[in-house]
This record gives structure tokens, sequence and C-alpha cells, in this order.
């Protein structure tokens, strides 16, 4: 690996660049760690990572070393839903991924230490430091404080509908509003910025204890200054993402993703986060997975607790204590200590008690949060993995947030070329109960696989709809989708896959038990397989491509991008 010094030799003009940016002749011998971040104006959980990679930036000079800070910030997926511009969602995750990337290697560092909170920042982040392989350690940005009554941002489409329906004023949705998000940090429910989160504790590439800290606290700057001094104990032991990134830490991962009822949408950012490591994790890894590892935190948008009270329930660490019998202890981590070693550490310390105490402020105790694995909130695993002719390739359906009576559901197709078309028909009253709402080429090569935020909420809206119509796609969904909604639908549309020929009034057939999504009927009646499958055949034939993006990113995106069932990744 080439590193500061080496690159100091080859290249001797590189010095006077750095001492025209301020540094000085004692800086120049120092090991030089990047701090990247994705500060910016960008959302709540961007706003304050400045202040954060400031603290780390101390925390390297105290150990030594010489921090350089670069930046490039992300786009919220609530900023960018219900319009064209979540269709460049997924796709700004390679893109930043590809930033750190060029940041580290073309300068070159000893040593990264990235800072994220939110949904596509964290898993570009970690993609980037396994491409990479420096000593490098991630940095999560926190949580926010829970709204009052618990209210978040995500609740504030229900409230922009009981406006419409006039059961509250515009004054009143504003207040509402004004105290969604009351300070900076990820959202306060179980979506992707916190399932991401999780899962880079879960994977050992974030201090223990670090996912879904209080943002708005003074301890969240004491990590940032510990995560500086570490990166260059890092260094020291030559310990880089390689070693933390074995196929043993992903299947940890998968564990917590499963007891914390995790956004669907890790399906994409794990697997293409192991694709950098040469290791290849499947749909069927976390069917397999998720089958023996029930929801054991109750957590929003699934359960009634906000992610807050899952930190200070004791947070990662403390449903890796009730999984520690299932989990692969001996796992290296950030720390330089295996997972087994860091969760009898945080026992030593007085982790969880300090954690904890926070509870009693609300009068909740730990159990509340985090159930045991013999009484769970949920037995059957958070996460099921569909196939059928309808996805021969594969469907993900959070079934933990599935009501019993849509856990088998047969209904009449209402297929939609596009999101914008189905919330039209939603709110103009025609989809009706028992309906199967298909929304297609919104896939990876389609429009780069925007999230059905907009959708679940309108459906999960009208209680009419609310248990008795699911809605799949070959698009992805938020983190707080609730209700029978059937996501990554594969092959998608665009790529010729069986959702491309779905007709009105076709038979769908929803097994979650069985792991089953069909088409069993045409025009409200049910056929025998063989008749069907001639039928499609048919229609296949019939069938053409619609025109592709060709410009600009998205088109990049569509003409490289893999399948859904691999991450869907440029890389």
């Amino acid at each position: 690996m080439l590193n500061s010094q080496k690159g100091r030799k080859l290249s001797p003009e590189t010095d006077p660049l750095w001492l025209g940016c301020g540094w000085t002749k004692e800086d120049l011998n120092k090991p030089q760690i990047l701090l990247d971040s994705s500060h910016g104006d960008s959302s709540p959980g961007s706003v304050h990572l400045k202040e954060l990679v400031e603290s780390a930036r101390t925390g390297i000079y105290k150990a030594g070393g010489k921090p350089s800070v670069y930046t490039i910030t992300d786009i919220c997926d609530g900023v960018a839903t219900g319009h064209d511009g979540m269709n460049y969602s997924l796709v700004s995750r390679d893109i930043m991924a590809a930033m750190l990337e060029i940041h580290a290697r073309a300068v070159p560092f000893d040593a990264v230490v990235a800072f994220s909170s939110c949904d596509k920042a964290i898993p570009a982040h970690l993609m980037a430091l396994a491409m990479v392989d420096f000593p490098a350690v991630h940095f999560c940005g926190g949580s926010m404080m829970p709204g009052p009554g618990f209210i978040s941002a995500d609740s504030c489409y229900e409230t922009s509908e009981m406006v419409r329906n006039g059961k509250i004023n515009i004054d009143e949705e504003f207040r509402m509003k004004a105290h969604a998000c009351p300070t900076f940090g990820a959202c306060q429910y179980m979506g992707t910025a916190s399932t991401m989160q999780v899962l880079s504790e879960a994977l050992g590439m974030c201090l223990p204890g670090n996912a879904l800290i209080p943002a708005w606290s003074n301890l969240i700057r004491h990590f940032a200054e510990r995560v500086g001094r570490q990166a260059l104990i890092l260094l020291e032991k030559s310990i880089t993402p390689a070693r933390i990134l074995t196929r043993k830490a992903f299947e940890n991962a998968i564990m917590v993703h499963a007891a914390v009822g995790g956004s669907t949408n890790a399906l994409l950012h794990l697997p293409a986060i192991a694709r950098q490591v040469d290791i290849r994790l499947t749909i069927e890894d976390f069917d397999r997975i998720h089958r023996n590892i029930p929801v054991l935190a109750g957590l929003q948008t699934t359960g009634p607790w906000p992610t807050q009270m899952l930190w200070f329930a004791g947070g990662v660490p403390a449903i890796m204590s009730v999984l520690r019998d299932h989990l692969h202890l001996g796992v290296m981590t950030v720390t330089g200590r295996t997972l087994g070693k860091n969760l009898d550490q945080l026992e030593k310390e007085g982790f969880f008690q300090m954690t904890q105490a926070y509870l009693k402020n609300y009068g909740i105790k730990p159990q509340e949060i985090i159930k045991s694995f013999d009484n769970p909130y949920c037995s059957g695993g958070g996460i099921a993995v569909l196939k059928g002719n309808l996805a021969p390739e594969g469907a993900v359906v959070k079934c933990a947030a599935v009501a019993a009576e849509m856990q088998r559901h047969v209904g009449p197709a209402r297929p939609f070329d596009s999101e914008e078309a189905a919330i039209a028909a939603i709110i103009e009253g025609k989809i009706k109960p028992g309906d199967v709402v298909i929304i297609r080429y919104e896939g990876p090569k389609g429009a780069g696989m925007p999230e059905m935020l907009k959708t679940t909420e309108a459906i999960f809206n009208r209680p009419e709809l609310r248990v008795s119509t699911a809605l799949v796609t070959d698009g992805r969904f938020s983190g707080a989708t609730r209700g029978p909604a059937i996501g990554h639908v594969s092959p998608e549309a665009m790529a010729g896959g069986p959702i491309a020929i779905i007709e009105t009034n076709d038979l769908i057939s929803i097994d979650i038990p069985n792991r089953a999504i069909e088409i069993v009927g045409s025009l409200g009646e049910r056929m025998d397989p063989a008749k069907i499958n001639r039928l499609l055949k048919k229609r296949m034939k019939a069938w053409e491509r619609p025109p592709k993006v060709k410009t600009g990113v998205l088109g990049l995106f569509g003409n490289v991008t893999g399948p859904t069932s691999e991450g869907a990744s440029m890389f």
C-alpha cells in the first residue's frame, strides 16, 4: 500500500502544496489521516457532522497524526421523495463511494475515518472503506431526539392527509411539522438510516455503542475524539477492513438486522459492501438467517418505540448480548479486539448501566424495549424473500410489518408504469380493497430504483385499504414502510422480468409463510399453472422494452448497474 511518506518521496511537489494549506514542517512527517464526511445542509443527519469531525481532528492531533478534512454530502430521501429526485437516491450511494475512494487513493493517506448518519452515505462509506482497504473506522452520526408524543418526520405525510380531509387545519399541521425533527441526527424510526448505523456497528466497523447514540449529547463528541485516536491505533496494528469484513461478520450483521426489524434496503446495501471484499451475499442468506432470529426490538414503524430508546436500552451491544449464543464472537472489530471481548469490556466498564439509567427518566425498563429470545416482538423474523413466476429471482417484504390477515392474499392486479400514476389512482379512489397495486419500470435499470414511501403511506392512510391492499414493485421501499409492501422484484421490468407483462385483473397470489408470489390467473379467474405459463410466454413475445434513460448519471447507472438481487450497484 502506498502510504503518505512513500508518496512524498515519489512526488516532492506534495510538500509545498501541503505547506500552502497551512501545514507545518512537523506535520509533513506525521501519519496522515483522511476525515471524510457527508457534512452539508442536506439533512439533519449530515448538518452536524462538521463539529464531530473537528472533535476527531483533536483526537488525531493528540495521538500524533495529521488530519485532513474532505467532504461529499448526501441527499435526503425524505426531501427527494414524491418526485423524480428520488431516482437519484440509490445511484448517489455509488457516486459517494467512488468519491471517497478517489479521496483516499489519490493523495495517498495512511488511514481513514468516515462520518455519516443516513441511508446512502453509510453504505457508500462502508463500500469505499472496503475498496481501499486502508486502516479505517466508520463513525455514526447518531440519532435525533424524538419529537413530542414520539412524532417523527415520517408521520407528517399523515398530517397532510388530515388537512386534505378537513380533520386538522394548516396551522395545526405546521405545529406538528415544527416538532417532528427537533434536533439533528438520523430520523427516529428503524428506517434505512438507523438500520445502516446498526449494521455498521454489527459489522465491527464502528466503535461499540456508537450506532444511534444521541446526536444532541456531549457524549457523541467524546466518541468522535476517541475515533480519531482509534484511527492511529488501527494504523499501528495494521488492521484493515479486510480483516474485519469477513463472511462471519456479515452473518452477524444479518442476525442483528433481523433482531431490530431493519429496513429492506439492507438487502441492497450489505451485498454491495460484501462484493468489495469478494464475499457473495444472497437474498437467500437473509431469508435463512431471518427465519431463525426473531424481532427482539419493538421499534417504529413495526413497534412503539423510537430508536433513541434502543440506545438507552443498551444499543447494538445489548441486542448482541441477547443474541450472544448465535453470533460469531471471534470476529475482529475496529477496537482491535474481538466482538466477544468488546461485549465483556462494555459490561466491565458499566456501559449498560450508564445507558439504561436514561430510561429511568421515562419510567421504562430495558426489557420493554429489547425482548428476550423466548418472548420476542415477532417470532417469524423481520424479512421474508418471496419467489415464484412473478419474481423468479426473488422479491422482499418486511413481514414483521404485515398484518396477520395479509400474510396470505389473492387479489386482482392493478398495474402502473410509474409511482406517480399509482398515487393518483389511490387518491382518486380507483384502488379498491383487495387489489394488488403493481408499480413497474422503477428498478435500477429502469428509473434508478426509487423508494415508494409516498405510495405506501397513501395506502396506509386509507383505512379501507390499510389491511386489504398489497403493493408489489421492482422499486424499493423506505425503512418506514408499513403493510404488505413487496419490493425488489427481480428480474425488474426493464430487464424483461414477468412484472413487465402483468395485466389488469390478473390474479396475484401472495403467500408470505410459504415464501411465494405468483401470477395464478387472468381476467379475475384462476388458471392451472401450465396455462399460466403459456399465457406469460405469449405476452413476453409481444412485449416491447420502453426506452431507457440515456444521459447523465442515471443513464450511466442504468447501463452498468448489477441486478437487484446482488445489490444494484455499479461496482
